[in-house]
C-alpha cells in the first residue's frame, strides 16, 4: 500500500527495520534535547503529515527497547491516527522511571503500525446469544 506523506523533518522517512516487521520506528523532531522527569508526560513532534487510504489507520505504540531500559512508554497507546488527521503526528511520551530522561532529536521514541478497521452499524436488541463464558469479566476464564 502507498501512503502519502509529508516530511517536515531532516529525519529519514520511517522505515521497517527487518523484512518482517510490522511497526516503522517514529523519530523525534527536535530543535533542542527535552529532558523528561520521573512521571513527566510531553508531546514530542515527528514532523511527518500522512495521509491515509479510507478504512485504515496509523497506531502509535511503544518502543520496547525504551520500555525496558529506560521506562519511556507511550501514555495513550496505542495512540490513534485517522484517516481524516492531517497534522503533525505527535507522540505523547511518557516517563515511568525514576531518572530523568534526555530525548535527543532524531532518536526512535515509537512505533507506527497501519492498521485496518471496519465501522460499525448498531443493530439494537433486548437480548444476545448465549456463551459459556456469558458475562464473566477480567479474569473470569481463570487458571485451568
Amino acid at each position: 500500500m502507498k501512503v502519502k506523506v509529508i516530511n517536515k523533518s531532516q529525519h529519514p522517512l520511517p522505515a521497517y527495520q527487518t523484512p518482517l516487521s510490522a511497526g516503522l520506528d517514529l523519530r523525534a523532531n527536535l530543535e533542542d534535547p527535552i529532558t523528561l522527569g520521573p512521571l513527566e508526560r510531553r508531546l514530542i513532534g515527528t514532523g511527518l503529515f500522512i495521509e491515509l487510504p479510507e478504512g485504515f489507520e496509523a497506531q502509535v505504540r511503544p518502543r520496547s527497547g525504551l520500555a525496558f531500559k529506560h521506562g519511556l512508554s507511550v501514555l495513550n497507546t496505542p495512540g490513534t491516527v485517522d484517516a481524516d488527521y492531517r497534522g503533525e503526528i505527535k507522540v505523547l511520551l511518557v516517563n515511568l522511571s525514576n531518572e530523568p530522561f534526555t530525548v535527543q532529536n532524531g532518536e526512535r521514541i515509537a512505533q507506527m503500525v497501519i492498521a485496518q478497521h471496519e465501522q460499525i452499524r448498531w443493530d439494537e436488541v433486548e437480548v444476545l446469544s448465549e456463551t459459556q463464558r456469558g458475562a464473566g469479566g477480567y479474569g473470569s476464564t481463570g487458571k485451568s
